[in-house]
């Protein structure tokens, strides 16, 4: 899951840079009801194939310091039941105690502790993510997409981001070789101005 879920998060990071004026700033809603996010996974199966997924149901938002990018924030949550990836059976045993475990921690998190912008606008969000009843700090390499007005009113800012997470670190027990010890996590999220 290196690029992550919680792409969320992404939202501020950044790219502070390409953003100016304070008149982006402010408190974006992730949007779940357009369905305009994403977080999705890849992960080696076996060292022969890429197997791909995501999760169907999380929420969150990022609130947006245009002036000042490294004062942004974001908070993702997931529903990890919702994993997805396109094969029922599958879907079961990675609910299962061998991956997820479901049952036991229903719900994945990310909150956000501080941004880096660096000099191309790009960002690191360093936050805790709870995983699997696991909290450990990870880092989202963000990249802002756009912003901007919407046709119905409203105004929105999307993001991106992406990091690699260890399967281990989160207290997975599944075991399926040195090719398959990370995964990669992509977020992709659009925010609606509160």
């Amino acid at each position: 899951m290196k690029k992550v879920l919680l792409a969320s998060a992404v939202s501020m990071a950044l790219v502070g840079g390409a953003v100016q004026a304070d008149e982006h700033g402010g408190t974006y809603a992730f949007d779940n009801e357009g369905t305009h996010q994403f977080i999705t996974f890849k992960i080696s199966h076996l060292g022969y194939s890429w197997l791909y997924g995501r999760f169907n149901d999380f929420d969150g938002q990022f609130v947006y310091d245009a002036e000042n990018p490294e004062n942004s924030s974001v908070n993702v949550t997931i529903d990890t039941s919702s994993v997805d990836s396109n094969h029922a059976e599958r879907d079961k045993h990675l609910r299962s105690e061998d991956f997820l475990y479901v049952d036991e921690y229903p719900e994945a998190s990310f909150t956000s502790k501080r941004v880096v912008v660096d000099e191309d606008g790009e960002a690191d969000i360093i936050g805790d993510l709870t995983l699997r009843g696991v909290t450990k700090e990870v880092t989202l390499d963000a990249e802002m997409v756009g912003h901007g007005e919407d046709p119905w009113g409203g105004y929105r800012m999307g993001f991106e981001a992406e990091t690699e997470l260890r399967l281990k670190d989160f207290g997975i027990p599944m075991d399926l070789g040195p090719a398959s010890e990370t995964v990669e996590i992509i977020i992709s999220v659009e925010g609606i101005r509160q």
